[in-house]
């Protein structure tokens, strides 16, 4: 990319806690957990969920039929990692996360997994994601969904990168659970660019994950018993909430669960400092101090550059941003520049990158903006039939607490009470670590595992 100028070193509080952790889990995965490069399986035909079945085709007003498109279907499985006990508690522990061997009870297996799904308009494409597994246990697994946070390079994304994305999904699988974990589309192996806080295509492309892990589940001698237990972190943690409603035929369309989303049954729900309310509570926290300023402004170019490719917002970039960031501000997230990358090029408060006009139109959304915003917000407005708990902490300054009480707020109007756990005065990402292993600990009261 040519860059007009280097406007500022400072780097958002989300790059810089990842980039140490990256540095270390990574060291970590390499030296103890016997990173394989074997070659990939080979799979076609559909994938099949659970034992004995396949995925009939899915339909409805909000995908597209699985019989045009091969949703789900398993491209290959490619083994990407082995850890033995011992490792996977050396590497959770170099992340900063709690956990000992009453937890950690089993070796895992790690593939990346290459499946059909859709993009946003429904046309045919491709997305990656990593399975893991368990070795020993149970034969029949319960598998946990596992959605992860906001991205910027596609190498970050679990079935790629070695690092903290894999975090959550080594933990689960040790407890002798399957774990999902896309990487949605346009990260990882995918194609094209990621259509970041798109809630519609971030189900379809989990739900094609899960479809797809089923098969690769069976070629690798397990079988998937249909339990799901949602889980995700940040983006991911809204993206949970979002897939609980679909496994649970509650989507905006209403409809029964479709296809191989049938024979998947929600067993429960714990999402981590998902931005389940843009409207009402992250872009006012962007405006009175709640959200730090460097991560609001890393996340506020993201969203409006993305959202642009799938609702209008603008028809050029200087009716949003401020010079020289109209000339850079879509090119730093075309999925190939690091989040280092992107800070080194965004300024240092919301008002030097965006116009007066627009400014005010983040403040009190109207129009094209507002629809945006609408489209991806309401993922708690529904009623869960599985346990649900809502992770937060008081200290996080990229996705403030609000969010988790407004989502409590909308489960109660429809007759579900959700506890909030709240961690304390610590940031986004200590959220994360303080909330993976009671999770744990909560999917193996409510569905005891080997």
């Amino acid at each position: 990319m040519k860059q007009t100028r280097t406007v500022t070193a400072s780097r958002p509080p989300t790059a810089l806690r990842r980039t140490a952790l990256r540095a270390t889990a990574a060291v970590a995965v390499a030296v103890l957990a016997g990173v394989t490069a074997a070659p990939a399986i080979a799979a076609t035909g559909p994938a099949s969920v659970s034992a004995g079945r396949s995925a009939a085709p899915a339909t409805g007003p909000a995908a597209t039929s699985s019989a045009h498109t091969g949703r789900g279907t398993l491209i290959s499985v490619t083994p990407v990692a082995r850890l033995d006990r011992s490792a996977v508690l050396a590497f959770l522990a170099k992340g900063g996360v709690e956990a000992d061997r009453s937890l950690v009870r089993h070796d895992i297996a790690a593939y990346r997994l290459i499946y059909r799904t859709v993009t946003p308009q429904g046309a045919p494409t491709t997305a990656s994601g990593l399975l893991v597994l368990p070795q020993g246990g149970d034969r029949r697994l319960s598998l946990v969904s596992d959605t992860h946070g906001t991205m910027v390079h596609r190498d970050y994304a679990p079935s790629v990168a070695d690092d903290f994305s894999r975090l959550s999904a080594a933990l689960y699988a040790s407890t002798g659970r399957a774990v999902a974990a896309p990487d949605y589309l346009g990260l990882g192996k995918g194609p094209g660019s990621h259509p970041y806080m798109d809630t519609r295509s971030a189900v379809t492309a989990t739900v094609d994950m899960l479809r797809a892990s089923g098969r690769a589940t069976e070629k690798l001698g397990r079988n998937l018993n249909g339990d799901v237990h949602a889980t995700g972190f940040s983006q991911g943690g809204q993206v949970a909430m979002a897939i609980g409603r679909e496994l649970s035929g509650q989507g905006p369309s209403g409809r029964e669960p479709s296809g191989g989303e049938r024979h998947f049954r929600l067993k429960s729900l714990a999402p981590v400092s998902g931005p389940y309310d843009l409207l009402g509570t992250e872009l006012p926290a962007l405006y009175d101090g709640r959200v730090n300023p460097l991560s609001g402004i890393f996340y506020s170019t993201y969203f409006l550059t993305a959202q642009n490719k799938l609702h209008p917002l603008y028809k050029d970039p200087a009716e949003v941003f401020r010079k020289p960031y109209d000339k850079v501000a879509e090119q730093l997230f075309d999925t190939h520049h690091t989040e280092e990358d992107v800070a080194r090029n965004l300024p240092g408060t919301l008002k030097e990158l965006l116009t007066p006009r627009y400014y005010e139109e983040m403040r009190r959304p109207s129009g094209a903006l507002l629809a945006a915003i609408k489209v991806n917000d309401g993922t708690c407005d529904w009623k869960p039939r599985a346990p649900v708990r809502l992770y937060t902490s008081s200290g996080d300054t990229d996705v403030p607490r609000g969010n988790a009480r407004t989502c409590a707020a909308d489960l109660a109007r429809n007759g579900v009470k959700a506890p909030t756990v709240d961690q304390g005065q610590v940031d986004h990402f200590g959220t994360f670590k303080k909330s993976a292993p009671q999770i744990a600990r909560w999917f193996n009261s409510l569905d005891p595992v080997r």
